[in-house]
């Protein structure tokens, strides 16, 4: 009988500086089998390697596939969210956790979790920048099961990594942060030629005065791009369409956007929607009377539209606004926004229920659906206000976290605070 060997995980103290965050570069790629790859910043002579077969890593994947309320083949978006809401397994804690632990045994190598659990003895958080692949493009490291019922999120800041052609762009610029600059504040626009209760229509519903979202914008004051009279006037806009947008972000520190994403066959024409109409200027071809706004139009321009000057700091609270590494080239909106400018992009893995879609399918929660959306809107414009987004939603993800493991209310479900994740991508370094 092979005897199983025990890794060490020591070696990755070796080196490490006392005064800083320990970091890495881990790189998921696709082949017939899936090949894992990471390399520590204070040991860059000693990266490491490993393969896991395939076979080994479908089943977990498929798994996941059937938890999350993203379309599967053949499935409406209405299906999708019965599927994943009505008796789902985000919303049923003992169920969660035996997908956790799924996925931590077939994805995270040994070798890896060893030196994890070498660091946190040591009292070390470590920072993961984390490339997937598009298989493994809607794994959410930070629900992976650890010890003792922790979580993935208890143990590392986690974030995204784009690919090195993207993010070390020597045409790259970044924008300048600025804790006091304007913020371009674009919160479930109007969509021409869709109902409000329509496939494009509303994500919030009506926005009251006195509601938790409004005394966000309130407390933006001056700063809410473009500017309005009132706090619930930022609410169902309806005209915030590109150009719009172009102007409000020209002197902005920040993007919040809350709306509507959807994907095509590939990343460059993933589209965010405003509330342009057909006429606009861009390539991608409108939908009846309104025109969405592609990332190939963000990034590179259109007949009479300029590439987008993107802020420091954008936030993309909308379904699978996050997709680019679903695909063999991964340059959807995360990856034009980044290359237009930003340094901090945080975008959704899957599609992210509204409270009236999980009041409607998830009979656990019925009317206490309400505000779950807008604690997850508050939590990002929060962290985005922060120097470092990255660690900030890390610190609210991992309350969530205690909160659905103490408790298993589904109202602390991961199936909205699991699918939030952030890219990084500092300026160039220049040689």
């Amino acid at each position: 009988m092979a005897r199983k060997v025990q890794i060490d995980g020591s070696a990755v103290l070796i080196d490490l500086p006392d005064d800083v965050q320990p970091v890495a570069r881990l790189r998921y790629v696709d082949g017939e089998d899936l090949f894992v790859n990471w390399i520590w910043d204070h040991q860059l002579d000693s990266p490491r390697m490993t393969a896991i077969e395939r076979h080994l890593v479908a089943p977990a994947l498929e798994e996941l596939s059937r938890a999350l309320p993203t379309p599967l083949p053949g499935e409406t978006g209405e299906q999708a969210l019965k599927r994943a809401l009505t008796g789902g397994v985000m919303l049923d804690l003992a169920r969660e956790q035996r997908l956790a632990e799924l996925l931590t045994s077939a994805l995270i190598p040994g070798w890896l979790g060893a030196e994890l659990n070498a660091l946190e003895i040591a009292g070390r958080r470590p920072h993961l920048r984390i490339q997937l692949s598009p298989s493994t493009a809607q794994l959410p490291w930070e629900l992976m099961s650890t010890s003792e019922g922790e979580r993935g999120i208890d143990m590392v800041d986690a974030s995204v990594l784009l690919p090195a052609s993207l993010r070390n762009d020597p045409a790259r610029v970044v924008s300048p942060w600025n804790p006091t600059a304007p913020v371009a504040t674009v919160l479930d626009p109007a969509v021409p030629g869709f109902a409000a209760a329509s496939e494009l229509g509303s994500v919030l519903g009506a926005v009251g005065e006195d509601s938790r979202l409004a005394g966000m914008v309130r407390e933006l004051g001056d700063r809410v791009r473009p500017a309005v009279s009132t706090p619930v006037d930022v609410f169902r806009r309806r005209d915030i369409g590109r150009r719009e947008l172009a102007a409000a972000v020209e002197d902005a520190g920040r993007l919040l956007y809350l709306g509507h994403v959807t994907s095509s066959t590939h990343a460059l024409d993933a589209r965010m929607h405003l509330s342009d109409r057909a006429d606009a200027p861009g390539l991608t071809a409108p939908i009846g009377p309104h025109r969405p706004y592609s990332a190939a139009d963000i990034a590179l321009g259109a007949p009479g539209l300029e590439p987008l000057r993107a802020p420091n700091r954008v936030a993309l609270i909308a379904c699978d606004s996050g997709s680019d590494m679903r695909f063999a080239e991964p340059t959807g909106l995360v990856a034009a926004f980044t290359s237009r400018g930003a340094e901090y992009v945080t975008a959704t893995r899957w599609t992210l229920p509204t409270e009236a879609g999980l009041r409607r399918f998830a009979p656990a929660l019925g009317d206490r659906a309400e505000g779950m959306l807008a604690e997850t809107i508050i939590a990002v414009n929060a962290a985005h206000e922060t120097p470092d987004p990255v660690a900030a939603m890390g610190r609210w993800q991992r309350e969530k976290r205690r909160l659905w493991t103490r408790t298993g209310d589904p109202r602390h479900s991961p199936i909205i605070w699991g699918t939030l994740a952030t890219a990084w991508a500092p300026a160039p370094v220049s040689f």
